[in-house]
């Protein structure tokens, strides 16, 4: 399985959000507008079995906060928006992460984006790789990664991405301190993608790219988005 996206994905984590509110419309539009190729949330299922997407899964006051799968769709705040209500609203020509925060909402999410045609832009993540390796059947023409830690691995990068290959998976997901070349060439090695996390500087940018990710996470859009442009132009 393949993206459509050449070079490395841009994923705006939770969209331009030093910009824009996160995880807005607003802030998932602006990340497109300024180049990037990829988009980054978290999704829950609602009481009413609607996809949304939100970081903590909360909503309400301090005082008095519910669960999102505890409400329906409409008693949530306006801010927060539906998958669907993003694909509407910014299209379908960007590779989308989405975190399943809730695994329960798997089949929605995968018959959301199926519906809009962008199943296999999606890019479902989870921290666990041993129940997601039940979800290619619900979801096989999207892609599978583990956002994971080298110290949760207690039998070796090389032996845990051999495992991820085996099961289907497509990418794995550390966090920028974790990727040197040879954690890259042993992804690379089994036919999976390496993702970076947490790139907000230039500086942790231009690293990952040094060293070979096939993805970068940032807060900081405009910035990622010049930093891989840079280094596409060099690659030419």
């Amino acid at each position: 399985m393949t993206s459509a996206t050449a070079g490395p994905i841009a994923f705006a984590h939770r969209g331009a959000r030093a910009e824009r509110p996160d995880n807005t419309i607003e802030a998932f539009a602006r990340a497109l507008e300024l180049g990037s190729n990829g988009l980054e949330s978290d999704a829950w299922l609602t009481a009413d079995a609607t996809v949304v997407l939100d970081h903590d899964g909360v909503t309400g006051p301090l005082w008095r906060r519910r669960a999102i799968s505890a409400c329906r769709r409409r008693e949530l705040p306006g801010h927060i928006p539906s998958l669907l209500e993003l694909y509407q609203a910014c299209g379908t020509d960007f590779e989308l992460s989405l975190d399943v925060k809730d695994p329960a909402a798997l089949p929605a999410i995968v018959a959301t984006a199926t519906g809009c045609g962008a199943a296999d832009r999606l890019w479902l993540c989870h921290n666990d790789w041993r129940p997601m390796a039940a979800w290619r059947k619900v979801a096989p023409d999207s892609h599978l990664v583990e956002s994971t830690n080298l110290a949760w691995m207690s039998e070796g990068l090389a032996a845990r991405v051999s495992a991820l290959a085996a099961a289907g998976f497509d990418a794995v997901n550390l966090h920028r301190s974790q990727w040197s070349d040879d954690a890259v060439r042993e992804v690379h090695a089994v036919g999976l993608r390496a993702f970076g996390w947490d790139a907000q500087t230039v500086e942790d940018l231009a690293a990952l790219i040094a060293v070979g990710v096939d993805g970068v996470y940032s807060d900081h859009v405009e910035r990622m988005v010049e930093v891989l442009g840079r280094a596409g132009s060099t690659d030419r």
